[in-house]
């Protein structure tokens, strides 16, 4: 009988335990234990139901193009609470001077795909507008450095386009800044865009064309291929994925307020130091923040703890502010705003939930989500629940003119939650799985690894399984003993 432990409980963490919860289940000789340092299972996703509102804690969605996330859910046999973006009424604003202005129509991240309506775009200048033009001629470049995106972008555009538009999406999405995090890491498609077009408009617009081609070739009119939301969800909140793994994880393998303070291997095997006590394993899966899994792992090799805590993590702090019928017709059509950093303002972003996805609010009622802190404000994190509700109240009604009481407000503080890929992150991570490559029975997962978001999170708890799997000479699902 082969023991694993599992060390947090997050998306990583569960996914790693399903799956060998699968295995065990298939006659595998094989046992687990999933440690938790906190009260609940999770992570950082959570969902609250207040008032037959459906408010998110942490990340509300998932990228639909990335397909672990909801593979996982139907294998849960949560495919018929998969639900996507309410994709008609996708519009993002950008704050500028104290006004919105929407993203011009088919701005793809920074790519202009339809030139006129970028030209007419109020939110580029001339000299912007001009480049774009020019970025249409640019010749190929392979490069093998690793450069921030901020440099990329601007090489391609100018500084307009990454403070007004890369660098507000990248703040709402890692909670980094464009000037750290890297092109490789966080754009590797435009990177190879890049080698193959030299530019990106004319990458992005061809890349089009072979979509419309293929599904000409599908026997399909071009007009009616197959449309998705770009993003996915489920009915009653991301937290139903947690819940509906947790169900298949067996209780006597849970172990709640259970924080581990060390892991190290002994004479072929792993002890881990928990609440006091050692246990000894055969295989140990961590699926804690890099700096966590560095000191968990403080016997390890000096280079690869070194290179675990060098991975930089920001902080952040959600809001989700309801408001009853009234409210939600002064609200812009659209799912919500970025601010720029120029703006001087505490606000990153703000989404219009209602508008996002369905069975979010009550019939005419507003739930807008505002996110703060990131690298650019982590002293946010200190401040009072009142000073945070009054900073975001003021800001919101300066920017879309909200007087009104909320409903309710909920307020939620990640501290170091999200792992910043900065420039070199990819060689970091090379240099982290050649580590365990030389560690049997050692898997890593989160969201340092292979992306940020829930699909990758999924994906890395799977790889971190299968490995520990394989090292034990546990054999796959499929495997047939011939002495049967």
């Amino acid at each position: 009988m082969k023991r694993i432990a599992i060390i947090g409980g997050g998306i990583s963490g569960l996914t790693a335990a399903f799956r060998l919860e699968e295995r065990r289940r298939q006659g595998a000789p094989l046992e687990y234990v999933l440690f938790e340092a906190s009260h609940r299972f999770g992570g950082v996703v959570q969902t609250d139901h207040v008032d037959e509102f459906v408010v998110e804690a942490g990340p509300d969605s998932f990228l639909t193009g990335k397909v672990w996330a909801a593979d996982l859910c139907r294998e849960l046999e949560l495919g018929d609470y998969l639900i996507t973006s309410n994709d008609a009424r996708r519009r993002t604003y950008v704050v500028l001077k104290g006004q919105l202005v929407p993203l011009p129509d088919g701005l793809m991240f920074m790519v202009p795909t339809k030139p006129f309506s970028a030209f007419f775009s109020p939110l580029f200048s001339w000299k912007t507008k001009l480049r774009m033009i020019r970025e249409w001629f640019y010749a190929p470049i392979a490069s093998d450095e690793d450069i921030s995106v901020a440099k990329f972008v601007e090489q391609h555009y100018g500084r307009e386009m990454v403070d007004r538009v890369a660098g507000p999406l990248l703040a709402g999405v890692y909670g980094g800044s464009a000037d750290e995090l890297s092109v490789r890491s966080v754009l590797p498609l435009f990177v190879e865009m890049e080698a193959k077009f030299g530019s990106l408009g004319k990458a992005m617009v061809r890349s089009s064309r072979e979509r419309e081609k293929f599904a000409g070739s599908e026997g399909r009119p071009r007009a009616a291929a197959p449309t998705r939301g770009v993003f996915t969800s489920l009915k009653n909140g991301m937290q139903q994925m947690a819940d509906a793994l947790l169900a298949r994880i067996p209780d006597d393998a849970k172990r709640l307020n259970t924080p581990v303070t060390s892991v190290r291997p002994e004479s072929g095997k792993w002890l881990v130091i928990a609440g006091g006590r050692t246990e000894e394993f055969d295989g140990v899966i961590v699926g804690t923040p890099a700096y966590v899994t560095s000191a968990l792992l403080c016997e390890s090799n000096a280079e690869f703890r070194s290179t675990l805590a060098s991975i930089r993590y920001s902080s952040s702090v959600t809001m989700a502010f309801a408001y009853d019928v009234e409210i939600s017709g002064v609200l812009p059509p659209g799912f919500g705003f970025l601010l720029p950093e120029t703006e001087n303002e505490r606000l990153i972003a703000a989404t219009f939930v209602h508008n996002k996805f369905p069975h979010r609010a009550p019939d005419g009622c507003a739930l807008i989500r505002c996110f703060l802190g990131g690298t650019r404000d982590e002293a946010i994190l200190q401040l009072s629940d009142g000073e945070l509700t009054a900073i975001v109240r003021r800001e919101l009604e300066a920017i879309l003119g909200i007087k009104a009481d909320p409903r309710f407000v909920r307020i939620y503080r990640w501290k170091q939650a999200m792992a910043q890929y900065g420039v070199g992150h990819r060689e970091r991570v090379e240099r982290i799985r050649m580590a365990i490559s030389g560690m049997p029975g050692l898997g890593l997962g989160g969201n340092y690894l292979g992306g940020i978001g829930v699909p990758d999170c999924v994906r890395s708890g799977s790889e971190a399984a299968a490995k520990v799997l394989a090292e034990l000479n546990i054999p796959p699902a499929d495997f047939v003993d011939p002495r049967r």
